[in-house]
């Protein structure tokens, strides 16, 4: 009998591998970094879409190359500062304050007057994860780097529209994310940080690039083929919870009342504007 994962089982496991990848990682920066762990995982994910998909190189139209190197611009910067937030303030506070990128897509291509109520509700959230507030396990500079993984997650959506009409399939995801290791390679060669190319390292900043890519990218397309987008953005709110509860569990971080709330209005806000955005032809986050 072929076993086969149903759309909504896909999806909760996929927002599990995503974040126990991220907590993951977040282990691996005592021994390499935010910016080694980063590049190691994009690398990773580069090579095993390269082998899954094939996409052949040498064959692309300069359009394509003109799509691809900008989405992976984005794509690269967004995991990049994604892990230096992640250095500085909890897992849960980074995935909630990153949602703001989608939340922003999802806002601009609506014209109905209750989102309004959605923003106010994702900007009272970051509110109560500032420093300023009562986060005291929060800093200016996680939140900030946050939000700009949040504003690079916005402009990889909308440079994915434009990937997803000059590529078939999955390719488009495969270039895009071979450019992104290659954007992100030079910030190694400059950087002063080092890292010990020891077997435990690579072993797992494979693992990291697995877990945050190649398995929830297959299990989210999964979904997709048999739940509506709309349903599948819904879905994907509760993200930030999932984040926030692998945080706790492999992590060991605690958060307060206030950052709870925080991340419950941030869902909340990201529910509501999936139930009533327009439709953008993309690629997955990987």
């Amino acid at each position: 009998m072929r076993f086969q994962l149903r759309p909504l089982p896909s999806l909760l496991l996929a927002m599990l591998s995503v974040q126990y990848g991220a907590a993951f990682a977040k282990r691996l920066f005592p021994v390499a970094g935010p910016l080694w762990t980063g590049v190691l995982r994009i690398c990773f994910s580069a090579l095993m879409l390269a082998l899954i998909f094939r996409p052949r190189l040498t064959h692309l139209r300069r359009e394509q190359w003109r799509a691809a190197i900008p989405y992976g611009i984005a794509l690269g910067g967004m995991n990049l500062c994604f892990y230096f937030a992640l250095e500085r303030i909890p897992l849960g506070i980074a995935v909630a304050v990153e949602f703001t990128g989608p939340l922003l897509v999802a806002l601009l291509g609506s014209q109905r007057l209750l989102d309004l109520l959605w923003a106010v509700l994702a900007i009272v959230g970051i509110l109560l994860v500032t420093p300023w507030s009562a986060s005291h396990n929060a800093n200016a500079a996680g939140v900030g780097l946050a939000l700009c993984a949040g504003l690079l997650w916005a402009a990889y959506i909308l440079l994915g529209y434009r990937v997803s009409q000059v590529f078939s399939g999955s390719t488009g995801v495969a270039v895009g994310m071979i450019a992104a290791a290659l954007a992100v390679l030079p910030a190694v060669v400059f950087s002063p940080a080092r890292m010990r190319f020891e077997p435990r390292v690579l072993l797992t900043g494979f693992g990291v690039a697995a877990l945050s890519s190649a398995l929830p990218y297959t299990l989210e397309m999964v979904a997709l083929r048999a739940i509506p987008a709309r349903t599948f953005g819904i879905l994907m709110s509760l993200e930030p919870a999932v984040a926030a509860a692998c945080g706790w569990m492999l992590l060991g971080e605690r958060l307060y009342p206030a950052q709870c709330f925080a991340i419950v209005l941030v869902m909340m806000a990201s529910a509501g504007t999936s139930m009533a955005a327009r439709r953008i032809d993309s690629p997955i986050e990987i």
